[in-house]
């Protein structure tokens, strides 16, 4: 029996979940595909990116044109990726016998069609915090379509919405990830005996990975709760507020809202280049800090909907320059234009954007990863990636766990 995991990455980007797994173990975390395919782009960045710094099978095909037989043969033990948040609403099939119908386009029933036919025993995924309670006017009905989906594949899932800052990262990027694991594993047999209020504060995948105090946050503890079992009916009609984290066995989950135990960020300026290396071209023109500070500022503004009726927008104010003693705010992929939600510092009393270089350091990448795309470019991709040291500490407990796991197969083997 193989000491490695054989991964499989979807919707890769720069290879953020790749690289915090090969930060974690580059030896037992074996990547044998990776799929990032950016639709409606004649050049592709992400992927040309992602070829430049690994070696393997990769490819960049749109995943839906990839056969279902290819994923059979791939002997997938983890599957990670990190895909967008959608519209995950099913139909019954025109038989009815042949199950649901997803919509068009909707990149989770690909991770479902890999999970169907490369059958992983581990499950990583990474999604905006709002999945949890998506759409507006049904929440949780999307989530709970996902529950219902693994819980159908035999798999128990975890999920927690992880403030990355609140574990020794740089940035306040809240994403929530899920954790999803084969029922007949002996960790899923261990897990299963234990109560669920045990495994969401201080047993379960995430608890043991990312401490948590031993109680909810004012109260939001909600156990015992019990999904339909027709998809259909839940993309129809079901709705729950799921908290930040939860535990799904057997369709019945428990949701909790936990706080990190002991929370340790990293200060913006830790991950500020020297200022001597700044070109000038980052430095804000009068122009610039005038239109930031408009963009920034409070304001009530009328406006008219489609309908003809007018309305008051509003914005509270925020602070003209991000605070250098706190962690970075979340990145988004407007990152580097002139806009609200751009971060803009100030040292030496000069204004300035960050540069390409530490947006990849606010994400925990290597100095230069995204070198040899447009800076526009640069900075859209680590708007879309995602903070690689939490995946290499997720990492190391999935090596954990498979390494016991592998050890207990070798046993039974023996006997």
């Amino acid at each position: 029996m193989s000491n490695k995991l054989n991964v499989v990455e979807l919707f890769a980007g720069v290879g953020g979940f790749r690289v915090g797994l090969e930060r974690a173990d580059a030896s037992f975390f074996k990547t044998v595909w990776a799929n990032q395919w950016e639709p409606g782009k004649k050049v592709q960045h992400a992927f040309d990116c992602y070829d430049r710094h690994f070696e393997g099978l990769k490819s960049n095909d749109d995943i839906s044109t990839v056969e279902d037989s290819f994923f059979q043969q791939l002997n997938i033990d983890l599957l990670v990726g990190g895909f967008p948040c959608q519209d995950y609403s099913v139909a019954r099939s025109l038989s009815g016998e042949q199950g649901i119908n997803g919509k068009k386009g909707v990149l989770f029933w690909d991770i479902k069609r890999v999970l169907e036919n490369g059958k992983p025993d581990y499950v990583l995924l990474e999604n905006v915090d709002r999945l949890i309670k998506s759409p507006a006017k049904q929440r949780g009905r999307d989530f709970a379509v996902m529950l219902a989906v693994f819980r159908d594949l035999d798999y128990i899932v975890e999920w927690r919405v992880i403030n990355a800052s609140e574990y020794g990262n740089t940035q306040r990027r809240r994403r929530v990830f899920i954790f999803a694991y084969k029922k007949h594993l002996d960790y899923a047999k261990q897990q299963v005996s234990l109560a669920t209020e045990d495994l969401l504060f201080k047993d379960g995948f995430f608890a043991r990975t990312f401490p948590v105090k031993d109680i909810a946050v004012k109260g939001r503890n909600d156990p015992d709760n019990k999904l339909p079992k027709d998809v259909v009916e839940i993309s129809d009609s079901y709705s729950h507020h799921f908290h930040t984290a939860g535990i799904m066995i057997d369709g019945v989950f428990h949701t909790v809202q936990p706080e990190a135990k002991e929370p340790n960020p990293k200060a913006l300026k830790e991950i500020l280049l020297p200022e001597e290396t700044i070109e000038e071209e980052y430095y804000l023109t009068e122009a610039e800090v005038e239109k930031f500070g408009y963009l920034r500022g409070s304001k009530k503004i009328e406006r008219t909907s489609k309908e003809g009726h007018k309305y008051i927008y509003a914005e509270g104010g925020m602070s003209p320059v991000d605070d250098l003693n706190l962690p970075g705010r979340t990145m988004l992929t407007s990152e580097g234009t002139v806009n609200r939600s751009t971060h803009i510092v100030e040292v030496n009393g000069r204004k300035r954007y960050l540069t390409p270089v530490e947006c990849e350091r606010l994400n925990g990448f290597k100095d230069d990863w995204t070198l040899g795309m447009p800076k526009r470019m640069r900075y859209f991709c680590m708007g879309n990636a995602l903070v690689v040291d939490l995946i290499k500490d997720m990492g190391e407990q999935i090596k954990k766990i498979a390494l016991v796991e592998k050890s207990s197969a070798k046993t039974s083997d023996i006997i």
